[in-house]
């Protein structure tokens, strides 16, 4: 059975920089209407950067909803219609001053399906090479540098709480011991 709702109504409640947010009426299966919040977001990237040591590369940063510092993997938000891998490799030269001559897809995650359209697009890379940093002008972050198995263990132990981070660790490291990369 192809489970669907139809869309009857939707209405733009706020419009924002990085976000958007609109209150839909739906059909339901069974005939009833419901209601749906939806927060429109043009997704963004994240990139397991190995070095030649085995290292991955963090970054560690203040994260305002949680007022807490997040250790998390080099990301951004992607403009729209934005290139994916374009987005990504801006984001690691960036964050951590480097560029990759490997840089291949892991996939794509949807972290929060419930109610909210932001896609998360992740990518490997590896032969890297030594650029310069640029950091946005409101952008303060330390740059880190962990072993694959040290990374592991930290996202089974509950140090490191960022989604994206754990989801994109976890499959780096089944990728690399299944010898898929």
């Amino acid at each position: 059975m192809a489970h669907f709702e139809k869309t009857i109504d939707s209405t733009r409640i706020y419009e924002g920089r990085i976000l958007n947010l609109r209150r839909d009426t739906v059909e339901l299966e069974n005939g009833k209407t419901s209601t749906r919040e939806v927060v429109e977001h043009n997704g963004g990237v994240a990139v397991i950067a190995l070095d030649e040591d085995g290292t991955i590369f963090f970054v560690s940063q203040y994260r305002y909803p949680f007022a807490d510092v997040l250790l998390e993997l080099p990301a951004g938000k992607l403009e729209k219609g934005e290139d994916p891998a374009a987005a990504g490799r801006r984001e690691l030269e960036e964050e951590c001053g480097c560029t990759a001559q490997t840089f291949e897809p892991l996939g794509k995650l949807y972290p929060t399906c419930a109610y909210d359209t932001e896609i998360i697009h992740l990518f490997y890379a590896k032969n890297l090479h030594a650029s310069q940093q640029r950091l946005d002008e409101n952008e303060f972050l330390t740059v880190q540098k962990i072993p694959v198995e040290k990374a592991v263990a930290m996202v089974l132990d509950g140090e490191i709480p960022d989604a994206k981070t754990q989801l994109g660790i976890l499959k780096f490291a089944a990728l690399q011991n299944a010898g898929r990369i």
